[in-house]
């Protein structure tokens, strides 16, 4: 059986929207001691896929309306030990009736156990993409002092060493009224990929965007004489069928020629197309 061998409680700073996981996540503060604790607000920003493999924190859970590690795991639990042994823990959420106490000491304890060392795949929490937590300093002295043990003796009635086994002191305050901001970023983001490619262009064989437009304008000036090379001699070869169909038939040497053609001699002779016609 576990038996318990600290004197103390413990207390886990956490976020509003955050259940509290204190067995897991909580410090202990000593009884006999006044323990001073300084804390300051950190806001993680992670990257979701194909980057990173953060989950939203607006997916929410059966149990819990804001998804964190937290949240995630509490409702996993809670969900392996109804499956298992048809009742849930004291800090556990849900309508499942809690567990009896031989309902712990036989099920729900071994059952936990179980899942925390062999069945690790069915409780799978991704870390969320927008996460708050709290850093924090400890330090303590011990109580009660000499003049304050028969003030409080007097006070509760009690023994000076009943006090200083029992009563404790806890004082919790920010560090600095602020708060620090991690974010994860893009190793390597499009346009310092472009930024290289140019500066490595330029680098080794000295071009620019100016040459990259020379070279667009050297190729479309090349395709445009190539089309009106091509244009030019379909209009050519057009021209010349039409001249060639405009000539008169040659008429039927069974046909007599009653007309005279007189040719004056100071007419210049003309194209050879023109002649034959």
């Amino acid at each position: 059986e576990e038996t318990t061998f600290e004197a103390g409680v413990k207390v886990q700073i956490h976020s509003q929207s955050e259940p509290p996981f204190v067995q897991e996540l909580g410090f202990g503060v000593a009884p006999g001691f006044q323990t001073f604790v300084a804390t300051q607000e950190q806001r993680l920003t992670y990257l979701p896929p194909p980057w990173g493999e953060c989950r939203s924190s607006d997916m929410g859970l059966d149990f819990f309306p804001v998804y964190s590690i937290t949240a995630c795991r509490i409702d996993c639990e809670t969900r392996y030990i109804v499956e298992n042994c048809n009742c849930r823990m004291v800090h556990m959420p849900g309508d499942a009736p809690f567990c009896t106490p031989e309902q712990y000491k036989e099920c729900a304890e071994p059952a936990l156990g179980l899942l925390a060392e062999k069945d690790s795949n069915y409780c799978i929490c991704r870390t969320p993409c927008n996460l708050t937590r709290y850093n924090k300093e400890l330090s303590m002295v011990k109580i009660p002092s000499k003049t304050s043990a028969k003030y409080l003796e007097k006070k509760f009635n009690k023994s000076e060493k009943y006090i200083s086994e029992n009563i404790l002191v806890l004082d919790i305050f920010f560090e600095a009224l602020n708060y620090e901001t991690i974010e994860q970023k893009k190793a390597y983001e499009v346009a310092a990929l472009l930024g290289d490619i140019g500066g490595q262009m330029g680098l080794f064989i000295g071009a620019s965007i100016l040459t990259i437009l020379e070279l667009f304008d050297y190729i479309y000036e090349l395709i445009k004489e190539k089309l009106l090379d091509l244009l030019g001699k379909e209009e050519e070869e057009g021209s010349h069928d039409e001249n060639v169909s405009t000539c008169d038939p040659m008429p039927n040497h069974s046909e007599s020629i009653s007309h005279t053609v007189t040719v004056p001699l100071q007419a210049t002779l003309g194209t050879l197309e023109e002649i034959a016609c």
